[in-house]
């Protein structure tokens, strides 16, 4: 290689690296990093990879340019994303808004306790209404969505090109207004949806009766709906009743 192509190469690699720092979307900078690679390239790849071996991602605070290498890494993988389980690259919100698009090609995503609020959930709903949407599990558990999160989700839930089967909300800070949400979405589309999770929440009986009356809907499909007894802040005779739907 001359000195010109060898510079002209350098400049190119510079230019697409400066272009991937500046955050495109997660096509464009997919073909970035394809086009590093044919450029033989694999700075940026080799440093998340270095990170992954080592089992320290999680604890490692990332450039732009190395969220987007991650992105690439795991949507380019040879194995299927079945499931994505946000801790073992990050417990923030920032983190899981960087992945966004893994989530997206996911079949189970689990964001437990990862300090998500409605802003993710905001970003969520991309994923639950993706067509083709390819997310069948989410398990939100234990962040603090609170009815406006909650909200937000519903969106994506009632959308039709959403096939989410299992929707886990456990400690979620969920309100009656939160769960008149959760049942107008599963009036509009009530065919997926198989078990969902509103244990260590504070419904209280209104709540509760709006979603046992979800619950009779003919269209509802709905198999599973857990709770906890007592942490509910029902009436002992609404839990009876709702149980049995």
């Amino acid at each position: 290689m001359t000195r010109s192509s060898s510079q002209s190469h350098e400049e190119t690699v510079k230019y697409i690296k400066e272009k991937i720092r500046e955050n495109p979307s997660p096509e464009r900078c997919i073909n970035l990093f394809h086009c590093l690679n044919e450029l033989n390239d694999h700075s940026l790849v080799e440093e998340i990879q270095s990170y992954l071996r080592s089992g320290s991602l999680s604890e490692a605070k990332l450039s732009p340019a190395q969220w987007s290498a991650l992105v690439f890494v795991l949507l380019t993988s040879e194995k299927e994303l079945e499931v994505f389980d946000l801790k073992k690259y990050s417990r923030s919100e920032e983190g899981l808004l960087r992945l966004l698009p893994v989530v997206n090609a996911s079949r189970a995503a689990l964001l437990s306790g990862c300090g998500v609020t409605d802003k993710g959930c905001a970003s969520l709903v991309s994923a639950l209404k993706s067509n083709p949407s390819h997310l069948r599990e989410l398990d939100l558990s234990n962040n603090d969505l609170k009815d406006s999160g909650v909200k937000l989700l519903s969106a994506g839930l009632g959308n039709p090109h959403c096939k989410l089967e299992t929707l886990r909300l456990s400690g979620c800070l969920v309100t009656e207004e939160g769960c008149a949400s959760l049942v107008s979405a599963l009036r509009s589309n009530p065919s997926h949806l198989r078990e969902l999770d509103l244990s260590y929440n504070h419904p209280g009986d209104s709540g509760v009766r709006l979603l046992s009356a979800g619950l009779e809907d003919p269209h509802c499909r709905l198999e599973k709906l857990k709770y906890v007894e007592g942490l509910c802040q029902c009436s002992y005779q609404t839990c009876l009743t709702y149980q049995a739907c």
